[in-house]
């Protein structure tokens, strides 16, 4: 080699790299064989994780069909309109206190290990979803809220365990089957908020016990407490720890042997180091993953307290006058069309197109799921009965398809939620700041959460009652935003390892 080829040879080495390097960057065939070879699912592993993942979205959405009726159970306002007011309130308390443990257990995982962590935040959701069945009065319900947000706080650390049990290679078969958790959480957990909410009213003969009568929203969260146990049984004998300091049986690299037979060996590799949080932000593309997130979370999270809202408020102030169980079938026909769309599509479409590219297609598509809400209005004013007040057989047909319309757009907008998490591991500057990364993208989200359900409802409710736009205002606000988060969306694509590569 001469020095001019010396000079101009800027390939960085480190103790992993063979000390013998041979270029095949002009034989095609060389770099077909060269290409790797797909590593094999861990079929156990992704199976107990998918258990524990389970447990938080069956929580987390099973009191969503019927929290508006318990805030009016609770007598705080004569209002209906007012309403969602507090319910939005209720759900912020939680995604408060996510956002201020959301970053602390990521570094907490980094040091103990990812199954304490994990473990230890389930049994508290357990026991305060608990509690908020048992709750009675506003106080209460926030308080148990407010420590149900602080434990599930450990989604991060969820995410990592997925980042480091695969790889690049095989990572598109996983993500789709972990994508799965959410939307069949999001299906079971409005099945039984909805069917087993006062249910010594709905089923008398076989639960019409004094104490149901007296707390009417106990066994939905006692259902889902014991679907958290048995998630922490089968994840305490199945997952294994997957942080790299923690993990047994450490496998050391070897190098190749060369043709001739020589082994060439080296010192193992320093452990390497997580960067401090201000260093990761320094990043561009983390940043803007950050700040998107951010985006998504407040669009995802202002279209779910939305929906249901619209749903649960009268046809004349602008909503559907659903009861707490056709909520629950809409939210779970919602679940549905997101496991399919998982189950069907997702690997295809990650197989298919570049990661950052398919994040800023699901994003674009946000304006045009709010803006389906009010011809869904339309629809039941066109078909209410003045005299009857009953819907028509046909309006009720239309409904239910418009609804599962607007559900599918939103399922394919939040495919974007699965998307960042293959961005933050292909982008995150080392594999030990690869729990730090997920955290603070999570932090980013649970910022929007922690105030986007209050906002939403609030703006909602002083539309309607205020007649605001026609009743519409909510709808121009949160188009605008819509469109606010494709402009950051499109940050991600300029900074993607991939796209500038």
């Amino acid at each position: 080699m001469t020095p001019a080829n010396i000079a101009n040879d800027t390939t960085n080495y480190d103790e992993t790299c063979p000390l013998l390097h041979t270029s095949n960057a002009h034989n095609p065939e060389a770099q077909i064989a060269e290409k790797p070879k797909s590593t094999p699912v861990p079929k156990g592993q992704l199976a107990a994780l998918c258990i524990v993942r389970l447990v938080d979205p069956i929580a987390f959405t099973q009191l969503f069909p019927y929290v508006n009726e318990f805030m009016s159970d609770l007598h705080l306002t004569d209002d209906p309109s007012k309403i969602g007011f507090y319910s939005g309130l209720v759900e912020s308390a939680f995604a408060i206190s996510q956002l201020c443990s959301i970053y602390q257990w990521a570094k907490i995982s980094d040091v103990i290990g990812r199954r304490p962590v994990i473990f230890f935040g389930i049994i508290g959701l357990a026991i305060t979803t608990v509690m908020f069945g048992l709750s009675k009065s506003l106080a209460s319900v926030l308080v148990a809220r407010c420590l149900g947000g602080l434990f599930s706080g450990n989604i991060a650390v969820i995410h990592s365990v997925l980042g480091e049990i695969t790889d690049s290679t095989n990572q598109m078969v996983a993500l789709p089957i972990y994508g799965l958790t959410w939307p069949l959480g999001s299906i079971i957990g409005p099945l039984i908020g909805g069917t087993f909410s006062h249910p010594a009213s709905k089923y008398p003969e076989m639960l019409g016990y004094q104490f149901l009568k007296d707390y009417p929203y106990f066994l939905p969260c006692f259902i889902a407490f014991v679907i958290a146990m048995i998630g922490i049984f089968l994840g305490f004998i199945f997952l294994e720890e997957t942080l790299p300091s923690k993990r047994n049986g450490k496998k050391s690299c070897s190098l190749n042997s060369n043709t001739n037979g020589d082994r060439a060996t080296t010192a193992p590799a320093l452990p390497e180091k997580p960067l401090s949080v201000s260093k990761l932000l320094s990043i561009p593309i983390i940043s803007a993953l950050a700040l998107s997130g951010f985006m998504l979370s407040y669009l995802g999270t202002s279209f779910d307290v939305v929906f249901v809202l619209f749903c649960y408020s009268p046809i004349e102030s602008g909503g559907l006058a659903f009861s707490a169980s056709q909520i629950g079938y809409s939210l779970a026909t919602s679940g549905a069309i997101g496991a399919a769309i998982q189950l069907c599509i997702m690997s295809y479409l990650l197989r298919t197109f570049d990661s950052a590219k398919m994040y800023c297609f699901c994003i674009s598509i946000w304006p045009y799921t709010f803006l389906v809400l009010p011809i869904l209005n339309l629809i039941a004013r066109a078909g209410l009965d003045e005299t009857t007040g009953e819907l028509g057989t046909t309006t009720v047909a239309l409904l239910w398809v418009g609804i599962a319309f607007v559900l599918m757009l939103t399922k394919v907008a939040c495919l974007a939620y699965p998307v960042s998490m293959i961005l933050i591991k292909e982008n995150a500057p080392n594999a030990a700041s690869l729990g730090q990364s997920n955290g603070i993208v999570q932090f980013a989200m649970c910022f929007a959460r922690s105030f986007a359900p209050f906002v939403v409802s609030a703006l909602f409710s002083i539309s309607t009652e205020y007649n605001l736009l026609f009743g519409q205002l909510w709808l121009v606000i949160m188009v605008t935003i819509s469109f606010l988060g494709m402009t950051t969306s499109r940050k991600i694509e300029q900074n993607s390892v991939k796209t500038i590569g």
